[in-house]
């Protein structure tokens, strides 16, 4: 939040104090949804959130894109809202409390009936929504399009893990012990594949800077889910590595997306082919941070990439792990090396379904003819606080005691409702000589990756299947909803039925 905002210093000239106002109470809400015990008020914190995150996507209100954009944020945020807060009843019908602690004393040591399945599923929905799992994500790249460069950190780097936090803490706390530990981790698992597939190939198609940023964010949301599959402190441990390391690098992303707005006033790789030679330390942030997503050690992301990969113990599951970080970060290294240095083929105009991103409305009062020095430290701050959390140990083993402490259910209700509280010591998040070698293994894939498609053409065979996963992305809102719709209903279905 403090590098969206100083980003903004010299960003928007004319902003007064709307922007900041913003910021802070998006800030107010996010602190009190981690906060809070009850299911009711982190529900309440969550929706003052998202409700601000609507106004901060509809920013620009005079261009028809930003209100469009914020639209369908608000009608497919409220679709979850409403499931949430139909689970919420749900849960306080079958035990008469709304208190995490209470909720889980209440149904403990009774099996999981019906109700409580569906309302636990239906809780997940709201957040699923905000953490833009597939097919809950529909809104998330029309919001990143729209919405001021340094928003889009805040929505990327905040919003959407605080879905998957939400889903954990609800669960750890409520639901541990009680709902099939099978079936919940078939359901994570289905959704995290799915997203981290789509949003990864939606992501090597896109020429709109910030829309290839905002797939790749919905591609590593689905890597999370995969990691808070694992059910266990180690996989809490590698998804709070990895949220942590991915706010920094995809924040430094957009922010350089930005700059590259505001000094080219366009966000489309082709037309900014070549355009920013000139932008040495730019060029070299850019780079820096393709090969920090990819999961390159000693960044962050590699580490909670390795820590997931090892807290699944799957061998297929760790291939999606490589595979989504090759594909994301090597979309982001084929647009810097077009647009830094030039490389490879002039790109033509031969992807019709593709929002170009060549005629964004700049976000500041005119071009800038240089980059102000409280930009570029906003964006060395974040790639540095990436960087720390995989580089100092220290950090990694804080990371690996608050993930005991998160998953130790009977310590909360004891905290909470009185009694002995057990020390729960610390699990081992650290890197490994496997976890190094898959960095290194997913860096040198998305090198491939970005390389290969400025000296080559995409096969034809790739058009049809690419163009029917474009249409399903059609703006069209009711399109959303009814996706919204189904994917509660087979996340339900998957929830009740399995285990």
């Amino acid at each position: 939040t403090g590098c969206a905002l100083l980003f903004s210093w010299r960003y928007f000239e004319t902003a007064e104090a709307h922007l900041p106002v913003l910021v802070l109470l998006f800030l107010t809400g996010m602190t009190g949804f981690v906060l809070v015990g009850d299911l009711f008020t982190m529900f309440v914190f969550f929706e003052l959130m998202g409700a601000v995150a609507c106004a901060l996507a509809g920013y620009k209100i005079e261009e028809p894109d930003s209100v469009q954009g914020a639209f369908t944020f608000g009608v497919t945020n409220s679709l979850g809202a409403y499931f949430t807060l139909t689970g919420i009843a749900v849960l306080y019908a079958r035990t008469g409390q709304l208190g995490l602690a209470q909720i889980g004393a209440e149904i403990a040591g009774h099996p999981a009936d019906v109700l409580v399945r569906v309302g636990f599923a239906l809780v997940c929905t709201g957040w699923l929504v905000k953490a833009a799992a597939v097919p809950f994500h529909f809104w998330l790249a029309d919001a990143h399009a729209v919405a001021p460069s340094p928003v889009c950190v805040l929505f990327s780097g905040v919003m959407a893990p605080l879905g998957v936090y939400g889903i954990a803490r609800v669960y750890w706390v409520s639901f541990a012990g009680v709902l099939p530990s099978a079936a919940v981790r078939v359901g994570l698992i289905l959704l995290g594949v799915l997203t981290a597939a789509v949003g990864s190939v939606m992501a090597l198609s896109q020429r709109h800077l910030k829309r290839m940023l905002a797939y790749s964010t919905i591609a590593h949301g689905g890597l999370f889910l995969i990691a808070l599959a694992a059910l266990s402190a180690d996989g809490i441990a590698g998804a709070a590595a990895y949220v942590l390391g991915h706010a920094g690098t995809k924040g430094a992303l957009f922010l350089l997306a930005g700059m590259l707005l505001a000094l080219a006033g366009t966000v489309d790789e082709h037309d900014l082919y070549g355009r920013a030679r000139g932008h040495h330390v730019l060029a070299a942030l850019w780079l820096l941070a393709a090969l920090a997503l990819a999961g390159l050690p000693p960044f962050g992301v590699g580490l909670g990439k390795a820590v997931a990969e090892e807290a699944t113990g799957s061998p297929i599951l760790t291939a999606v792990f490589v595979a989504t970080s090759a594909a994301t970060g090597g979309a982001v290294l084929r647009a810097g090396l077009r647009i830094f240095y030039g490389l490879g083929r002039r790109p033509g105009d031969d992807t019709s379904d593709v929002i170009s991103g060549s005629h964004e409305q700049l976000e500041v009062d005119r071009p800038l003819p240089a980059t102000p020095p409280t930009m570029v430290t906003a964006t060395v701050l974040l790639l540095v606080t990436g960087l720390v959390v995989g580089l100092v140990p220290g950090v990694a083993a804080e990371l690996g005691h608050a993930a005991a402490v998160f998953t130790d259910s009977a310590g909360y209700q004891a905290a909470v409702l009185g009694g002995p509280v057990p020390d729960v010591g610390s699990v081992t998040t650290h890197w490994t000589l496997a976890g190094v070698l898959l960095g290194l293994l997913s860096t040198l894939a998305a090198v491939a990756v970005g390389v290969a498609p400025l000296y080559r053409r995409a096969s034809g065979l790739l058009h049809r299947p690419l163009h029917r996963l474009h249409q399903l992305h059609s703006g069209h809102i009711g399109d959303y909803a009814a996706a919204l719709v189904l994917g509660v209903a087979v996340f339900t279905a998957t929830l009740v039925i399995t285990g």
